[in-house]
C-alpha cells in the first residue's frame, strides 16, 4: 500500500490518520509482524493481525564473494517460490540488483533467468523487500537500484509503477528515481508507455546484437519487433524523456563481436545519445556461447566512431553471481 491508502485503510478501522503514516513507517523498517509496531494501541495491533498480513521473505541462501564482497541471496517467498537479489558494492555507494517475476518467458539464450519460463509476475511488495531485507541483512545502506534480476520489468508494468511509488517515497526507503535503473529486453510497446510517465531513472535496452538475425538467435523477441523499430522507439524515447538510455550489451564470442557488427551499432546510434555498456559475458551450464576474446577491440572501434562505451567490472565471480544460476541450482537439486 501506498502512504496514502494506508491512511484511508487505518481510517476505516476508526483510526486517526496519522495512525497511517506510523504502520507505513514500520514496514520500511523492516517490521515482520504487527506486534513489533509498539508505538500503535493494542486493539489496532490486534486488528490488523486479524484483518492483515506482512510480507517478508527468508533467506534460503547466501554467498558472499571472497573477490569483492558482492553478496548474493536466494529470497524464499511467502509461496515458496524463489528469487534472486544481488548486492554491489562500489565507490559511489551500494547498488542492489533486484528480482521482477519468478523465472522469465522472454528466452534469451545466453541468460539462466529463463530456463524453465515465467511462474509468476512479483507484488510490489515482494520487490521493495529486496530492497529492504537485503539492506537490514547486510547492514549495508542501499543507495542505487537495479531492475536487472530474473524477469522482465515492462512485462508486469503495473506493479513496476507501483513498487517505483513505493520506494521513492519519503516516508519510506526514500530513494530517488536519478539512483534507479530499469532494464528491458526490448518490449517497445511499454517503452513507449513508460515515456509517458516522465520517470527521472535510467533506461537500459538489453540489445545484444545490432542486426536481426543475430539478435532473433540471441532474443526471441526480436522476432517480432525487429531491430529498427527498437531503435525508432529508443529514439522516441529520448525525445519524450530527454533521459540518454543505457545499451547492455553481452560480449558473446564469435556470435556479437565482429568489427561490422561494431560499426552498425555506431550507425544506429549516431546523432542519438547513448552509453553502450559491453557486459563480459557469464557462462552458463547449459548454454553453448562462451564470453568474447575482442571486449576491447569491440569497445575501441565504437569509440573510434563517437560512440561512448564501456566495459562492466564483473562482480561476483566466485558466487554464481549473474542472473538466475542460484535459483537454477536450486531447482535442479529439488528434482533429485
Amino acid at each position: 500500500m501506498t502512504l496514502e491508502e494506508m491512511t484511508d485503510y487505518v481510517k476505516e478501522m476508526g483510526e486517526p490518520a496519522f495512525r497511517g503514516k506510523q504502520v507505513f513507517r514500520w514496514l520500511h523498517r523492516g517490521a515482520t509482524s504487527f506486534g513489533q509496531m509498539t508505538d500503535l494501541s493494542k486493539t489496532l495491533r490486534e486488528t490488523l493481525e486479524r484483518t492483515s498480513f506482512i510480507t517478508a521473505p527468508t533467506v534460503e541462501r547466501k554467498q558472499v564473494s571472497k573477490l569483492d564482497g558482492t553478496i548474493k541471496y536466494l529470497w524464499r517467498l511467502g509461496d515458496g517460490n524463489c528469487v534472486e537479489t544481488v548486492l554491489m558494492r562500489y565507490r559511489h555507494g551500494n547498488t542492489v540488483c533486484i528480482s521482477s517475476q519468478v523465472g522469465c518467458r522472454m528466452g534469451c539464450a545466453f541468460c539462466a533467468s529463463t530456463i524453465g519460463g515465467k511462474v509468476r509476475d512479483l507484488t510490489p511488495a515482494e520487490m521493495l523487500d529486496q530492497v529492504l531485507f537485503t539492506q537490514l541483512d547486510s547492514g549495508e545502506e542501499i543507495s542505487n537500484i537495479v531492475l536487472m534480476g530474473i524477469g522482465e520489468p515492462l512485462d508486469n508494468f503495473d506493479t513496476i509503477l507501483r513498487f517505483l511509488t513505493l520506494v521513492n517515497s519519503p516516508e519510506g526507503m526514500n530513494i530517488g528515481m536519478r539512483h534507479i535503473s530499469l532494464s528491458t529486453c526490448g518490449l517497445t510497446e511499454q517503452i513507449d508507455r513508460l515515456a509517458q510517465y516522465q520517470l527521472q531513472l535510467t533506461l537500459s535496452v538489453s540489445l545484444h546484437a545490432p542486426d536481426d538475425e543475430t539478435r532473433s538467435r540471441l532474443m526471441p523477441v526480436n522476432r517480432s519487433v525487429g531491430v529498427e523499430k527498437l531503435f525508432e522507439t529508443c529514439r522516441r524515447y529520448f525525445e519524450t524523456t530527454g533521459r540518454r538510455i543505457s545499451y547492455e550489451y553481452a560480449m558473446v564470442d564469435g556470435v556479437n563481436d565482429s568489427d561490422w557488427q561494431a560499426d552498425l551499432l555506431a550507425k544506429h546510434l549516431k546523432g542519438m545519445p547513448g552509453h553502450v555498456n559491453l557486459i563480459p559475458l557469464n557462462e552458463v551450464a547449459e548454454s553453448p556461447f562462451k564470453p568474447s576474446r575482442r571486449v576491447r577491440e569491440f569497445q575501441t572501434r565504437l569509440e573510434r566512431q563517437g560512440v561512448t562505451a564501456t566495459v562492466r567490472r564483473k562482480l561476483g565471480g566466485d558466487i554464481d553471481a549473474s542472473c538466475g544460476q542460484l535459483r537454477r541450482k536450486r531447482m535442479e537439486e529439488e528434482k533429485e
